[in-house]
């Protein structure tokens, strides 16, 4: 397995767990089970993961490329 594939397979199974845990908030929220402040902290959290995970992406591509 190339490097490029092991971190396309690390980082699949991130956003897949992120976008997991963002689905069950909405279930919760839509069940009733979930008060709205709750789901906001969980999305906050969640948009703060993913924008972290975009930045570190590009920050490792630019160390790569040059």
């Amino acid at each position: 397995m190339s490097r490029k594939e092991f971190i396309d397979s690390l980082q699949s199974k991130f956003i897949s767990r992120k976008l997991l845990v963002f689905l069950v908030a909405c279930g919760g929220l839509f069940s009733g089970k979930l008060t709205s402040s709750d789901f906001v902290v969980i999305a906050s959290a969640y948009m703060i993961a993913q924008s972290g995970k975009d930045v570190m992406v590009d920050y490792l591509k630019s160390r790569v490329n040059g």
